[in-house]
C-alpha cells in the first residue's frame, strides 16, 4: 500500500472533522444560552409573583391536566351509558 494514499485518506477527513466540532461547539452555546434564559426567566417570574403577593410556582413543570371524557353513548340507541354504583 502506498503511503501517499493514506496520507491523502487521513488528510481528507480532516476538513468533515473540522465541521463537526465547529457545529457541536455552537450547538453546545446555543443550548447553554437557552437553559441560561429559562434560568433567569424563572427567577424574574418567582420575583414578580413574590411582590405581588402570589404563592411562588415550583421550577418543575405542571403536570398535563387530565380531560374528561364524555359518557359513552350505544350506537343504536344513542342513549347515554352510565354506570351505578352501590353504596
Amino acid at each position: 500500500m502506498d503511503l501517499q494514499i493514506l496520507w491523502d485518506a487521513l488528510l481528507a477527513l480532516v476538513p468533515p472533522t473540522l465541521v463537526g466540532g465547529l457545529f457541536y461547539v455552537i450547538m453546545r452555546g446555543i443550548l447553554r444560552a437557552d437553559a441560561t434564559e429559562r434560568k433567569v426567566y424563572a427567577e424574574m417570574e418567582a420575583q414578580m409573583r413574590e411582590a405581588q403577593g402570589l404563592e411562588a410556582t415550583p421550577t418543575k413543570p405542571a403536570k398535563a391536566q387530565t380531560v374528561k371524557k364524555a359518557p359513552k353513548t350505544t350506537p343504536i340507541s344513542g342513549q347515554k351509558v352510565t354506570k351505578t354504583t352501590k353504596k
